[in-house]
């Protein structure tokens, strides 16, 4: 398939930066060659390995041109294409960061041969790293260091604030807000066709049982959500949908308009909104995948639900709703947790775990 004009300049700016990089810098993190949660995650990562007096970092969207360095690729994509894993110079040491696994993906084949050139392999929750265990990847090479939050970002708001923004955003002071920020359509296009794996059929299915009992209205936020949108209507639930939103702030004062988070997703590596919602003080309830089940204690700071299970989530709704001490209980017991999952703590985890090793 023939590149497009916009991505061959792209690649090619990259790759001249990288050829200049490679007497400033000791680590390169590859991100992929979209402003996504990949990118995000390695342009936070390196703002604070700097702020840890790290300043040799940096990110970029390929691994051509670099010598001499550790290479971090941030994900699968950035690692594996259809038929291969990506070469790299020699002289370089390679990390792979691998979010979640799914058996069905064709690419997994090529990383039992790709794992003898990489020095570790890294993904974010326990869940993963069984997977891959079981898959054959040598368990001497995993390593897992959860997704941090930026705490000075995700934080929880007053009541007065609360309001404020769900006056901007239109939503009825009494209503019960649910939110679900993630991309759940297949593609970058409308979203018509649900992904699966993200669980937006589970959500739409918790979400109408919840609606049966209390004035629900749900939160969209991020691309392609087509087919949630299109689900809600059917059913006759008011929601509203943002988009993609670009800017990181508006991202976050959005948690704040919140009664509940829901992740009802099949699988995941993360989702950063497990640790986004515990740290903006909105209760949170997840299906039992990706970090959910290494951070939530279900009952104490958050819940935890059996994949595929909308009558769980929704039962476990309508305890927030009606009971106002276990809400503040729940909130109470997140705030506590999320202090160990700052982007701050998790970079130096990072350093000490990874990227120390190989200087």
């Amino acid at each position: 398939m023939q590149l497009p004009i916009k991505q061959i300049l792209s690649n090619a700016l990259a790759i001249k930066d990288n050829i200049l990089s490679n007497r400033k810098y000791k680590l390169s993190y590859i991100v992929e060659n979209k402003d996504w949660i990949v990118s995000q995650i390695g342009k936070k990562l390196v703002e604070c390995l700097s702020v840890l007096d790290f300043k040799q970092a940096r990110t970029t969207i390929t691994s051509v041109g670099l010598r001499k360095q550790i290479i971090h690729f941030g994900s699968v994509h950035t690692f594996l294409k259809e038929n291969e894993f990506k070469k790299f110079h020699i002289s370089n040491q390679a990390i792979l960061t691998w979010f979640h696994f799914i058996n069905e993906d064709k690419r997994v084949k090529y990383i039992l041969q790709a794992q003898n050139n990489l020095k570790a392999i890294h993904t974010s929750c326990n869940i993963t790293k069984q997977s891959l265990i079981n898959f054959g990847v040598d368990r001497s090479k995993l390593l897992v260091i959860p997704l941090g939050v930026d705490l000075g970002l995700f934080k929880k708001a007053d009541e007065q604030k609360r309001q404020e923004i769900r006056e901007v955003l239109g939503i009825s002071k009494n209503a019960f807000v649910i939110g679900s920020f993630q991309k759940d359509g297949v593609g970058w296009g409308d979203g018509m066709e649900p992904k699966l794996i993200k669980g937006p059929d589970i959500f739409v299915k918790a979400v109408e049982e919840i609606s049966k009992n209390f004035p629900v209205f749900v939160l969209l936020v991020g691309p392609s959500r087509g087919y949630v949108k299109k689900e809600l209507e059917k059913r006759g639930i008011a929601y509203k949908s943002t988009g993609y939103l670009k800017d990181f702030k508006k991202v976050a004062s959005f948690y704040n308009a919140l009664d509940l988070y829901i992740v009802a997703s099949r699988i995941e590596g993360g989702p950063e909104a497990i640790v986004e919602s515990m740290a903006s003080g909105v209760p949170l309830i997840s299906t039992n995948m990706g970090m959910a089940p290494d951070i939530i204690v279900d009952g104490k700071n958050g819940f935890l639900a059996q994949v595929e299970n909308a009558s769980e989530i929704a039962q476990k709704a309508m305890l927030i709703f009606e009971r106002k001490e276990l809400k503040e209980q729940i909130i109470q017991g997140a705030g506590e947790t999320i202090q160990n999952y700052s982007w701050e703590k998790i970079a130096k985890r990072y350093f000490d775990e990874i990227y120390a090793k190989l200087l």
